[in-house]
């Protein structure tokens, strides 16, 4: 399992109500976690673009999707997970009944600025991690379900909501060691918080070979 330590920012700023750490401009963020996280509520919050994305990880130049022309946005995520050939979202019935673990040395990092004229891909995007408690998540779901408004609650289990939190948690540290922006929301609307520690339980060859997965140098070749 992924142990992500997170710390106070300290000094926030509110956008619409909302907090954020001073740094961040309100169109790079980007909101993603587990079903049920908080992330339409947020998006709603900022009067961001209404309609949900979707972006594979092992895709080459998932960085580049259209989809992330719309900002700020909620996104889901396709998982490299071990033993699965196609990337699947938490939510997907081949992962809930095989919930194996993410797959780190498949997922692309955006390459880094080259150049004073090029695109720093790899931190153009602040991703916003709501990752509440699996307990509290699980009840949140619970009354989803009662109410039948969101098939992927059909069947809800406390080890499945475990296991998507702890694919959104090791993927954000795993960002956060590459040098993508990352921030993390423990509570509904609640202050963001900054990953700090070490891995956990994590590949650190996988973390640090992910720099330099094969493609990566021809992709920043032909991003300048």
């Amino acid at each position: 399992m992924c142990a992500l330590n997170c710390a106070g920012i300290g000094e926030l700023v509110e956008l619409k109500g909302i907090p954020f750490p001073p740094d961040v401009r309100f169109t790079e963020v980007i909101v993603t976690g587990p079903p049920g996280s908080g992330k339409t509520t947020l998006i709603e919050s900022l009067g961001g673009w209404p309609q949900e994305g979707y972006l594979d990880l092992a895709r080459n130049c998932w960085w580049r999707d259209r989809s992330l022309a719309y900002r700020p946005r909620e996104v889901h995520l396709g998982f490299p997970f071990v033993g699965h050939k196609t990337s699947h979202a938490v939510f997907d019935k081949e992962w809930r009944e095989s919930p194996a673990p993410l797959e780190l040395s498949r997922v692309r990092i955006p390459p880094d600025k080259l150049c004073a004229l090029s695109r720093d891909w790899r931190r153009r995007y602040v991703f916003d991690f709501q990752l509440p408690d699996a307990e509290e998540l699980h009840a949140v779901r619970a009354r989803r379900r009662r109410i039948g408004s969101h098939p992927a609650d059909a069947d809800l289990r406390p080890e499945l909501v475990e296991r998507e939190l702890e694919a959104y948690e090791t993927l954000a540290l795993h960002f956060h060691h590459c040098g993508v922006p990352v921030y993390v929301r423990r509570t509904w609307g609640g202050e963001p918080m900054r990953v700090v520690g070490s891995v956990s339980e994590v590949d650190m060859d996988m973390v640090a070979g992910a720099r330099d997965l094969p493609g990566v140098a021809e992709i920043s070749r032909q991003l300048v």
